[in-house]
């Protein structure tokens, strides 16, 4: 119990020192990086000098070795604030992309990529989604086929919807490459780096909201890779990606936790300031109401995404258990930030207001990470069987 007040203690130092770096660094550029659809890279290089990147991977490979809880933290944090450009990119590299390395890399791979993603000096993506599949990563048609003189892979197809993608300084790639069989047989993850001939970085994708996340297409144009760049082993590609799962939605619904308490915690500021009737808008009975479900809701989520971030520790988050997380999560931000919007009234729907940018960020939340139709099948079939 001691052990467990400490850590608790030490997360709370920890997300102030987190505030605090928001508030130097980010804060005074951030309205003007959403107008540019960017942020810059020297951000990745502060967040790495502030030991805010990749800091649950293990102190030999340059991280802090500290708990998830800490690195969860991290993303719950740049979401209360809302500055969901931010944590989308942070949480692909820091949570998603050195884990995969971590978990599947060679020693060799490990050395190389971890500690530059550490520090900042490289920024990680990962490709999955292709424009004709989405969320169906068994429909996958980016190939990859092995040259019998060279024995090199050689990588064809294009992807979307890449965070990172205009940034990144490498990034794992999914390609089949054995055609014959299921992607689910014949998938492998490559490790291609940005600058490897082929590899092109398409156009900076617009999106309603996380304008400064850079978000971009990929395409593969003869891009030829060693079967040292294989991460994990050839044609187990598709059990990786099951594997780390988990992580990813779990890390949505810890983001989705932070959004609606950051959403909450400005809405009831404004109604204490904002009068109508001759009295301040928190004392209307239809408000305080409102305020009280939508508190409800972010509160019985919250526990139970802490619930899974425990399993996660011990290694024993199922994916229906984490498909669950993110599906409530997500849709429960949905409806409470549209709620918090709906009490500034008008001035909820200025861009000056966080609550606009909150609302717009929010609605990616239930697609990206597999979409909430997705998350009902797994946890459908988790209950019913197949």
């Amino acid at each position: 119990m001691k052990q467990s007040i400490a850590i608790e203690e030490e997360i709370t130092l920890f997300k102030k020192s987190i505030e605090g770096f928001a508030k130097k660094e980010i804060e005074p550029y951030y309205s003007k990086w959403e107008e540019e659809g960017i942020f810059p890279r020297e951000l990745w290089r502060k967040l790495g000098d502030a030991g805010l990147l990749c800091v649950d991977i293990p102190e030999q490979y340059g991280g802090l070795g500290a708990p998830l809880h800490f690195a969860a933290s991290i993303i719950d944090e740049f979401s209360r604030l809302c500055y969901g450009s931010v944590f989308t990119n942070l949480a692909v590299h820091s949570n998603i992309v050195a884990h995969y390395i971590l978990n599947a890399g060679t020693e060799e791979q490990k050395a190389h990529y971890l500690p530059k993603m550490a520090s900042g000096e490289y920024v990680g993506a990962i490709a999955m989604t292709e424009p004709s599949t989405g969320s169906d990563l068994q429909g996958i048609k980016t190939s990859a086929i092995k040259d019998t003189v060279t024995g090199d892979y050689v990588i064809n197809g294009s992807k979307t919807f890449i965070s990172n993608g205009q940034n990144f300084d490498f990034v794992i790639v999914v390609a089949k490459t054995t055609q014959a069989v299921p992607a689910s047989k014949g998938t492998t993850l490559f490790i291609v780096d940005a600058d490897t001939t082929g590899l092109i970085k398409g156009k900076k994708l617009k999106k309603i909201g996380l304008h400064s996340a850079d978000t971009s297409e990929l395409f593969f144009d003869g891009v030829t890779v060693s079967p040292r760049q294989i991460l994990g082993e050839l044609d187990c590609g598709f059990i990786a990606l099951m594997q780390e799962l988990p992580r990813e939605r779990t890390t949505l619904a810890v983001s989705a936790c932070g959004a609606m308490e950051g959403a909450l915690e400005i809405t009831v500021q404004y109604l204490h300031e904002r009068e109508a009737f001759g009295k301040p808008l928190s004392q209307l009975q239809v408000i305080r109401h409102k305020i009280a479900e939508m508190t409800t809701e972010a509160k019985v989520n919250r526990a139970y995404v802490n619930q899974c971030l425990n399993a996660l520790e011990k290694k024993n988050l199922s994916t229906a258990d984490a498909s669950i997380a993110k599906l409530s999560a997500t849709e429960a931000q949905g409806r409470v930030v549209d709620g918090c919007l709906q009490l500034f009234g008008g001035y909820g729907y200025m861009k000056e207001y966080p609550i606009s940018r909150a609302y717009a960020d929010a609605r990616v939340q239930r697609i990206y990470g597999g979409t909430s139709e997705i998350m009902k099948e797994i946890i459908g079939k988790d209950v019913l069987g197949k």
